[in-house]
């Protein structure tokens, strides 16, 4: 028997020979040893804020409350096909942008995935955690881990957005997603303003025991604790490949922003280039503020405020800012999930 009948024989009884998969590229690392490196199976990739500006006031005159649970128009990038999702941003997590009118009520639920809501313009406006009203202000981060009840509301004369980041893609992988409607409308008060904080924040009251099951308790981290924080280290040197960059920890572990995804904003001071480096996590960013430009692979993304880009795992990156005035990156990436099952690795480019 030859080995290519061989290997149709192990097919017809739904068998497969390792060596018959492909594990992906390889390459000569030092001494002529063979090195299997990680590919991803996307490509790097960028979208502008006035295409997706024009997306969400479109979706928010033709799409109303009744039409949609939530008026939702996430970034699809074109490589990513996966029928779990509908295709995302990347192969582990999702970003959208949400639009809310004035005066809309999107209903409370919950589910088994960990979500986050980066605020980008509007005001007046929150969602409701458990019980407790977190108020949203452009460049808040807000928290609803998983299994979280969560509603929104917006009392302003205009429209609020805000990224949505979903890492339903995961709990999609492992088949575990659902998700339940609460049984009202909308949830009642329960809690006061600022009470995630009082609990959590740099003081806490000792009998605090945090979230359930693994997650976080639902926090606000404010723009202005965020924007202090990077303007008094812009006098530090920073990290050599991602600047002055905070990071969004978990409230009472100090760990990732959310068991899978880790939250983080960068602060590119002017005239700055970080050195190049690469990673096995997936990062997307957000030009919060400012302008500058990314080098992936030894192409160029140029980026101004509002614009998002993704970074896929292994691939060397470095930013730079040519100009005058700070830029600000807020990021996303899948390495909460990654430290857990001991996947994540790093090395200079």
């Amino acid at each position: 028997m030859e080995v290519s009948e061989f290997n149709e024989w192990l097919a017809q009884n739904d068998l497969l020979g390792y060596w018959s998969r492909n594990f992906g590229g390889e390459s000569r690392g030092e001494g002529g040893q063979r090195r299997r490196g990680p590919r991803a199976s996307f490509r790097p990739f960028l979208w502008k804020w006035d295409t997706m500006a024009k997306a969400t006031e479109m979706a928010g005159e033709l799409i109303g409350a009744e039409d949609a649970f939530r008026r939702d128009v996430a970034y699809k990038h074109p490589d990513i096909k996966d029928a779990r999702t509908g295709g995302g941003i990347c192969h582990t997590f999702s970003i959208g942008v949400q639009y809310v009118k004035p005066g809309e009520l999107p209903p409370a639920h919950r589910h088994l995935f960990g979500a986050m809501r980066f605020v980008l313009q509007g005001s007046e406006a929150g969602t409701v955690v458990n019980g407790e009203d977190f108020p949203m202000e452009p460049g808040d981060l807000i928290t609803t881990p998983a299994q979280t009840w969560h509603d929104h509301y917006n009392r302003s004369g205009g429209p609020i957005l805000w990224l949505d980041i979903v890492d339903a893609s995961i709990s999609g992988f492992f088949q575990v997603q659902h998700s339940e409607l609460f049984p009202k409308p909308v949830q009642d008060l329960l809690r006061p303003v600022g009470m995630a904080g009082a609990e959590f924040g740099g003081v806490r009251p000792i009998w605090a025991k945090g979230g359930s099951n693994g997650q976080p308790p639902a926090f606000r981290y404010p723009w202005a604790d965020t924007r202090r924080a990077l303007e008094l280290l812009a006098e530090e040197e920073g990290d050599p490949y991602d600047g002055i960059t905070v990071r969004f920890p978990n409230p009472v572990t100090g760990g990732h922003t959310l068991p899978t995804l880790a939250a983080e904003m960068g602060m590119l001071r002017p005239g700055e280039t970080t050195r190049a480096h690469r990673h096995t996590a997936t990062v997307a960013y957000h030009a919060f503020r400012g302008r500058g430009r990314t080098i992936i692979d030894d192409e160029v993304f140029e980026w101004s405020q509002g614009d998002t880009f993704i970074v896929p795992l292994w691939c060397a990156h470095h930013h730079e800012n040519p100009h005058g005035e700070s830029a600000y990156l807020f990021s996303i990436s899948d390495r909460g999930a990654l430290d857990a099952l001991g996947l994540y690795e790093e090395e200079p480019a």
